[in-house]
C-alpha cells in the first residue's frame, strides 16, 4: 500500500525539517504543494511550493485548499500522484485542516505526524530564525490558524503519530521507527 506522511504542527514546529530529513535519509519524495504567498529568500518554484496567483490556484484540482495567514495553499492529486511514482512513500507539510482533510479522504493511506514541542516560545524562536520579518513573524504567532495548529484535532488523536520535536536526536530515532513499520 502506498502512504503519504502527513507532517503537520504549527509553525516552527518543524515540519519541513522533517520532511528534508525523511527525503534525505529514506529518499521519500515531498509532493509539492501550491500557493498564493510569495517566495521567502532561497525558495524555488516547482521545488518548494509551486508559487501560484489567485487565479491560477482556482483552476487547480486540489485535494485540500485553506487559507493561512491570508494565502491560499492547497495540493493537488496530480502532485501526490507523481510524488508515488518512484516510492511507495510519499511526504507533504500541511496544517491540521489539511490533515484532517487527507485523513478523511484517504484512510489508512495517510499517516498523519503531528509534530509539538513543550515550550512554546521555541517556535516563535524558530520562526525568526529562518528568516521571516519580526511583523510576520507576530502577525503568524497572532492568528487563529497558528493557534489552531498548536494542537492536535479530536478527529485525529486516534490515529495521529505524535512526536514531541525538543531534541532532534530523538525525533529521527522515532521517524526512523515509524518508517520501518511502513516498509
Amino acid at each position: 500500500m502506498k502512504h503519504v506522511l502527513v507532517i503537520t504542527g504549527a509553525a516552527g514546529s518543524g515540519k519541513t525539517t522533517v520532511s528534508n530529513y525523511l527525503s534525505e535519509h529514506f529518499q521519500i519524495p515531498r509532493v509539492v504543494t501550491h500557493t498564493t504567498r510569495r517566495p521567502r529568500r532561497g525558495e524555488v518554484d516547482g521545488r518548494d511550493y509551486y508559487f501560484e496567483t489567485r487565479q491560477s490556484m482556482g483552476q487547480l484540482h486540489l485535494l485540500e485548499r485553506v487559507e493561512y495567514d491570508h494565502h491560499l495553499y492547497g495540493s493537488s492529486y496530480e502532485g501526490l500522484q507523481k510524488a508515488w511514482q518512484d516510492h511507495d512513500m510519499a511526504t507533504i507539510v500541511l496544517d491540521t485542516k489539511g490533515a484532517q482533510t487527507y485523513h478523511e479522504r484517504l484512510g489508512e493511506q495517510a499517516v498523519v505526524i503531528f509534530l509539538t514541542v513543550t515550550k512554546q516560545h521555541a517556535l516563535v524562536k524558530r520562526l525568526a530564525k529562518r528568516g521571516d520579518l519580526k511583523t510576520a513573524v507576530k502577525q503568524r504567532i497572532a492568528s487563529a490558524e497558528y493557534h489552531r495548529d498548536l494542537t492536535l484535532p479530536d478527529e485525529l488523536t486516534a490515529t495521529a503519530q505524535v512526536i514531541t520535536n525538543d531534541e532532534w536526536e530523538h525525533t529521527q530515532q522515532q521517524l526512523d521507527e515509524l518508517v520501518q513499520t511502513l516498509q
